[in-house]
């Protein structure tokens, strides 16, 4: 059986690459892209099982990499995890109406990360069985 493919989304390649190790440590085939840019290149040709999304990306934040992959057919419902060391109200409320399963705050261990894994997951299937106004917008079929 395969392992499933987790991309991680951060500019700080320190970070990008202790969590690949953290999902790779949980069962995971786990690859990093910095930025939001080689961020949408990458998600343009893979669909990845997982993804785990800085909110802070240098040009496009994260809030609005989050609402591109929502758009998207598919990829509107991979899991997404948003990560951040800012933990205001506003961001995390602005990032969960994008459209992110979770928020997950740095620094990041690799429990939390696990048990986050398991309530997204279940929050995309949650959102995959029941429409709702953002599942039922147009989405791009790319």
């Amino acid at each position: 059986m395969t392992a499933p493919l987790a991309l991680v989304i951060d500019d700080n390649r320190v970070i990008a690459q202790s969590l690949v190790q953290m999902l790779t440590t949980l069962g995971y085939e786990a690859g990093a892209v910095y930025g939001s840019l080689p961020a949408m290149q990458v998600l343009a040709r893979t669909v990845p099982d997982l993804i785990l999304l800085d909110i802070h990306l240098q040009g496009i934040n994260g809030v609005e990499v989050c609402r591109y992959i929502r758009r998207s057919e598919r990829l509107a419902t991979v899991p997404v995890i948003a990560i951040s060391s800012d933990t205001q109200s506003e961001m995390v409320t602005a990032i969960h109406a994008a459209g992110a399963n979770a928020f997950l705050a740095k620094p990041i261990q690799i429990e939390t990360l696990e048990q986050m894994i398991i309530e997204a997951r279940q929050d995309a299937l949650r959102r995959r069985s029941q429409p709702s106004p953002s599942n039922l917008a147009p989405t791009n079929k790319d």
